[in-house]
């Protein structure tokens, strides 16, 4: 495992992350964004197999207070995506000289590259997102509760703190967060317009966290709209119900986008 150091709001964090060198000349960096509970270990052998599939350079990351990386000093608000993907994503960027990624995105980590998209549209190749949030609906709010009665009846304390410095904490941050009354109104429509990048969104069909609504907005209201991918006996993590579907998607994605630039 790796680490870098980023400054954010006057400290620097030091953030550990993987990094799967390419094998293809000519290919866009792909730079994976974790879900509201991930890390890089939780990602388990996907970003290699990307990077063994698409001959991508593969860069994985843990937001600050995930995983091995530093935690965050105060307890997360109802903007901590708008801060990822304004403020970290870009100095994570910076610091491993990536230009002209490739964003793909889980949960979170989709809304958070959506985020970055709308707010610098020409500083990426694509982006692809997986089970991203676009707006709260009450599919989310009654999965999140379900977790948080899970968490507090089961061993699952004890499996995340295998992955995380800060387990309950990043438990608690996500769960509060997402339940508290601020969030009801949280929305990242107003960013698709903006995007002018390709786009790949993946949702699955028995996503127990949201509909389908989410990904259909994202082909409406994005800029050059967005190719939908549903999977059929698949919920909120597609790389992990649907792996071999999802690496195929992408890498074809992906191939495209490189063939587009060497013909541009």
């Amino acid at each position: 495992m790796n680490s870098l150091s980023i400054p954010y709001n006057k400290r620097t964090y030091a953030i550990e992350y993987v990094d799967f060198p390419a094998t293809v000349a000519d290919r866009p960096p792909l730079v994976l964004l974790h879900e509201g509970l991930g890390c890089v270990a939780m990602w388990r052998d996907f970003p290699e197999k990307l990077a063994a599939a698409t001959g991508c350079r593969v860069v994985a990351y843990s937001r600050p207070g995930y995983g091995a990386s530093d935690p965050y000093p105060d307890a997360r608000q109802a903007d901590y995506m708008h801060r990822e993907g304004q403020d970290i994503l870009p100095a994570v960027l910076a610091a491993l000289g990536l230009e002209q990624p490739v964003l793909i995105g889980h949960s979170d980590g989709g809304s958070i590259a959506l985020i970055f998209a709308g707010t610098t549209p020409q500083a990426l190749r694509a982006a692809v997102v997986m089970a991203p949030h676009e707006f709260v609906e009450e599919e989310t709010l009654a999965g999140i509760r379900a977790a948080r009665d899970l968490w507090e009846s089961s061993d699952w304390p004890k499996k995340l703190a295998r992955y995380h410095k800060y387990a309950p904490r990043v438990f608690a941050d996500w769960n509060d967060c997402w339940l508290s009354p601020p969030f009801r109104h949280w929305n990242i429509e107003d960013f698709l317009p903006a995007i002018s990048c390709p786009l790949l969104a993946i949702q699955g069909c028995d996503d127990e966290y949201a509909t389908l609504r989410q990904i259909e907005v994202i082909a409406e209201k994005a800029g050059q709209g967005a190719q939908l991918l549903k999977l059929e006996n698949c919920g909120h993590s597609p790389q992990r119900d649907q792996e071999a579907a999802v690496l195929a998607a992408i890498t074809e994605f992906v191939a495209a986008q490189a063939s587009r630039s060497a013909g541009e």
